[in-house]
């Protein structure tokens, strides 16, 4: 536990001042936020402190993951390279206090400083990622958690619809309901778990950080390859020489192959057969149908009727016809009749694989969980007494932040406003208090000289091993090869 921490009065209650509610906890219970607990007459963090560690073996080679996991009790690991989390660390709410953990330790021979806090975050969010082409609802439907809106739909990208889920005005900005609503419907969202929402004019979607989505009681599988337009382009060679026309059916761009230029670039001649919708460009047409959990996202069952017209003129008996979607999910394959009506028809070998090589360059269907959030007042004066040059430091990269050791991505412009995936950071790292705000583990990593020269509280520097000695409960999590190790110094870019 970190110093100064309260102590229990004659009356045996123990008022916490870790958030604004101030909560008064008797012995053996636990405040609102089921994080701080009167033990003994002693306010303590009901979970223990995680520090992030290099297992390496006698050849200085880093363990594999798997294999030290396989029989580890998240003990700490004698002289392995540690780095301390704010996971367990305690606040620093209020804004004068300094942050909880101020630790001192060696990288490469610089002595390296590490702030470590739980961020109570006001302002905040989560950005949702869900990388499927089933249509889930209309920008910018509300999303709802027990008939709150949490959040609301935002802007489609390539192969993926996106949800905003929390943010300060449905925290604080609504009833009291929608606050918790919002408040627990983030935590669970960022510490892995599996939520239901509810889209207006939309689906019914359960999102899970690294699981892929359930729409209206499917589990999607794939992501598209890419849109219909795309599709074409990457495919046209390989159905050359063994159909006529192809038309791949997508929600935003529908592509007919022998009117694309990737079809006039392998000399495709007309086939004669128009879609509906409107055209943009030769051989991309856009709003062919209404959205909907048919063919490409779009609400067509039957991907016949999207054609709107086959000219006789130029079409041609025994035209050879493939439809599909932007996932091969869906094909069907037509030759014209003598009156020039597709029929169905066996596809042949040649044409399924490639069919098949749509669906096998579609990567799985996944939800991503970032958070968000800016990095204020009480984060930055828990480091310096003149934050700004906290704020500054960190976008000339002298800082580095982190959330429970896993990389962060600091937007540009004035603050600190981070981005992290959830999924890169220990399990159950998130918590929150009823005022409502979500609890997030953040590190600031610097020199010794750069802490100093911000104006940081030198005189509230302890030795790693000192501070995890008197703490007592600490738990070890394994370092992610993949990430930066936090402690190697920064490089140093002129501040913007």
């Amino acid at each position: 536990m970190a110093d100064d921490v309260p102590s229990a009065p004659a009356d045996g209650l123990i008022r916490c001042d870790a958030c604004p509610v101030l909560c008064r906890i008797r012995e053996g219970r636990t405040g609102a936020c089921d994080r701080y607990a009167n033990e003994g007459g002693r306010l303590v963090r009901t979970d223990p402190l995680v520090v992030v560690q290099k297992v390496l073996d006698e050849k200085g080679d880093m363990v594999p993951f798997l294999a030290a996991a396989e029989s580890w009790d998240g003990a700490l690991v004698s002289q392995a390279p540690t780095f301390l989390t704010g996971i367990g660390a305690t606040t620093t709410y209020p804004d004068y206090k300094p942050a909880p953990f101020i630790v001192a330790s060696q990288q490469d021979g610089i002595d390296m400083i590490t702030v470590v806090s739980e961020g109570v975050f006001s302002y905040c969010g989560v950005k949702v990622k869900i990388d499927t082409d089933a249509y889930i609802g209309p920008e910018p439907a509300a999303v709802r958690v027990d008939g709150e809106q949490v959040g609301h739909v935002t802007t489609a990208e390539y192969g993926s619809q996106m949800l905003a889920i929390g943010g300060v005005r449905h925290l604080t900005g609504g009833s009291k309901k929608e606050g918790n609503v919002t408040c627990d419907t983030m935590m669970r969202l960022c510490n892995k778990e599996a939520v239901e929402l509810t889209i207006d004019g939309g689906a019914e979607v359960v999102v899970q950080a690294g699981m892929p989505p359930v729409i209206n009681g499917v589990q999607e599988e794939r992501m598209r390859v890419g849109c219909g337009s795309a599709t074409v382009g990457i495919f046209a060679p390989q159905w050359h020489g063994h159909v006529d026309e192809v038309i791949v059916v997508d929600d935003h761009i529908t592509a007919v192959l022998s009117e694309h230029q990737a079809g006039k670039f392998i000399d495709m001649p007309p086939a004669g057969i128009r879609v509906r919708g409107r055209r943009s460009t030769p051989g991309r047409y856009f709003q062919v149908a209404d959205h909907g959990a048919g063919w490409g996202g779009t609400d067509i069952r039957d991907p016949l009727d999207i054609i709107e017209k086959i000219d006789e003129k130029t079409a041609w008996p025994g035209l050879r016809l493939l439809m599909v979607s932007t996932t091969g999910q869906d094909s069907a394959w037509y030759v014209l009749d003598d009156a020039l009506t597709p029929q169905p028809a066996e596809m042949p070998e040649d044409v399924r694989i490639v069919v098949e090589r749509i669906g096998e360059n579609c990567e799985p269907a996944l939800c991503t969980v970032m958070f968000m959030a800016g990095a204020g007042g009480s984060l930055r004066a828990g480091v310096t007494v003149n934050p700004v040059r906290l704020t500054r430091s960190v976008r000339g990269r002298e800082t580095r932040v982190t959330c429970g050791g896993a990389p962060v991505y600091v937007w540009p412009g004035g603050g600190i406003t981070l981005m992290v995936d959830v999924n890169e950071m220990p399990d159950k790292a998130f918590g929150h208090v009823p005022t409502p705000a979500l609890v997030a583990p953040i590190e600031f990593t610097l020199t010794r000289d750069d802490f100093e020269a911000i104006g940081g509280y030198a005189d509230r520097v302890r030795p790693l091993d000192d501070a995890l000695a008197a703490h007592g409960r600490v738990r070890s999590v394994l370092w992610r090869a993949a990430h930066p190790w936090p402690l190697d110094p920064p490089a140093h870019e002129p501040a913007g």
